[in-house]
């Protein structure tokens, strides 16, 4: 067991409040997906400005946050699924290769949901079959990568014995030490 006081920061404030931030985003625009209700708009624009500021944040933040911090090669990325298929992926303090790529697959589908729930509100686009059809769609394949995220997380916790989900509440994991990536 590792004492708190060993526990070093890896996620910044503001990257914990917009994890959470969508997570019930996400959660409220479904539960009021139908019906026509105000609020299912007022939470995708809420949910677009989260995405902006995560967008500007991965390219401004701090290193922990910097998208070219944890978004891989793809070579590199098929190396790391190639050990974890084998039981011997390496820890990463920050996000691995695969959880990288996750962040981006979640980020885009993010912003084709708004962008195309926007877009059904517009003169131009309401009642148009194909934004509708690609915001429906869209909203699926984000349904189906949530649980791979998840267990990607749990997976990662299991293995590497630490809990991820409390780190991304309080932001801090153990140092790096022997094997481990450091980000």
């Amino acid at each position: 067991m590792v004492d708190r006081h060993q526990l070093r920061p890896v996620w910044d404030v503001l990257v914990r409040v917009l994890h959470v931030g969508f997570i019930a985003g996400v959660v409220a625009a479904w539960v009021t997906r139908h019906g026509g209700s105000p609020w299912h708009e007022w939470i995708g624009y809420g949910i677009l400005v989260a995405l902006a500021l995560r967008l500007l944040w991965g390219f401004t933040g701090p290193p922990a946050a910097r998208f070219v911090r944890f978004v891989r090669s793809p070579a590199a990325t098929l190396s790391y699924a190639t050990q974890l298929a084998h039981g011997q992926a390496r820890r990463y303090r920050g996000h691995n290769p695969l959880g990288g790529w996750m962040i981006v697959a979640l980020l885009t589908l993010l912003a084709v949901i708004t962008i195309s729930g926007w877009m059904s509100t517009t003169d131009r686009y309401w009642g148009i079959a194909w934004v509708m059809n690609v915001h429906l769609y869209a909203t699926w394949a984000l349904l189906a990568l949530l649980p791979l995220h998840i267990a990607g997380a749990v997976q990662a916790s299991v293995k590497h014995r630490e809990n991820l989900i409390t780190a991304m509440l309080h932001g801090r994991k153990r140092p790096a030490s022997g094997d481990d990536v450091e980000f």
